[in-house]
C-alpha cells in the first residue's frame, strides 16, 4: 500500500478533502492502516477507469519507471472498429463480441465469452454515456501476443448495469498479454473517453474508422483532452 491521501489527491487531481470524503462514501477504495488511509495503485488504476476520471495516464506509470505505456491507436488498428454487433441482451452481445473475426487466432472464443460475462457479473463495465469497456479480470487467460482493443457500436442500445441508468450503445473491448498493459490500458481509456471532441464521435451516430482512429492518434501525440478535469459523479458500487 504506497500511496497515502495526499499521492491520490494529486494522482487524481483533486483536493485531499474530497479523497476523504470519497473513501468515507466508500466509492474510493483504501485500506485503513492505524489511523492513517493507504491505497493500493493497482486498485486505484482500475477504480479511475471504471468511473470514468479524467487523469493522464502517464501519473499511473510504475514509480520510477521510464516504460513507453502501450499505443491505443495501435491496439485498436490491430482490433478494429465494428459496427452493427447484434445481440439485445448483454450476454447475446458479450457472445457476439467474442465471435468477432478481429479476435486473435489462438484465443478460446467460448473461454472469453465467459471470462466476458462473469467480469460483467461481479461488477458492471459500463461507465456512463452509453460506453462500456468489457475485458477479462484477469488477462493472463486470454493469451494474446499484442495487446487488441475492439470498438464496438452496437445494433441496439442495451442495458448493462450502468451506475447513471442509461443503456449502452458502444463497446470498447480490451485484451492484454499482461496484467501491467492491461492496468496501463484502464488508465488510458479513462483519458481518452474524456475527450470531448471523442464523446461527440462516440455518440454522434456512426463515426468513420478513419475519424476515430486519428481523434485516438491526436490524443495520445497530447492534442487533448483539454478541458479541466471534474470528479465524476460517484455513487456507491460494487466491487471494480
Amino acid at each position: 500500500m504506497e500511496l497515502r491521501v495526499k499521492d491520490v489527491a494529486a494522482l487524481l487531481n483533486v483536493s485531499e478533502q474530497t479523497v476523504y470524503r470519497w473513501v468515507s462514501d466508500g466509492v474510493l477504495p483504501a485500506h485503513r492502516l492505524g489511523d492513517q488511509f493507504r491505497f493500493n495503485r493497482v486498485e486505484l488504476q482500475e477504480w479511475a477507469a471504471t468511473h470514468g476520471h479524467r487523469v493522464s495516464p502517464k501519473l499511473f506509470a510504475p514509480a520510477g519507471s521510464h516504460e513507453k505505456l502501450p499505443s491505443l491507436h495501435g491496439a485498436l488498428e490491430r482490433g478494429g472498429i465494428h459496427y452493427e454487433v447484434p445481440g439485445d441482451r448483454r450476454d447475446k452481445v458479450l457472445a457476439a463480441v467474442a465471435g468477432l473475426a478481429a479476435i486473435p487466432a489462438g484465443v478460446d472464443r467460448d473461454l472469453l465469452r465467459q471470462l466476458l460475462i462473469a467480469r460483467e457479473a461481479l461488477a458492471s463495465t459500463a461507465i456512463g454515456d452509453g460506453i462500456a469497456i468489457p475485458h477479462p479480470r484477469d488477462p493472463l487467460v486470454v493469451r494474446v501476443k499484442d495487446p487488441v482493443a475492439l470498438l464496438c457500436f452496437l445494433q441496439q442500445p442495451v442495458d448493462f448495469g450502468a451506475l447513471d441508468g442509461g443503456p449502452v450503445r458502444v463497446l470498447l473491448v480490451l485484451l492484454s498479454p499482461s496484467v501491467r498493459q492491461h492496468l496501463q490500458f484502464l488508465a488510458k481509456l479513462a483519458y481518452v473517453l474524456n475527450d470531448d471532441r471523442m464523446k461527440v464521435l462516440l455518440q454522434g451516430g456512426v463515426p468513420s474508422r478513419l475519424d476515430l482512429l486519428n481523434r485516438v492518434r491526436l490524443i495520445e501525440e497530447g492534442a487533448g483532452p483539454a478541458a479541466p478535469a471534474s470528479g465524476p459523479a460517484l455513487q456507491k458500487s460494487r466491487k471494480p
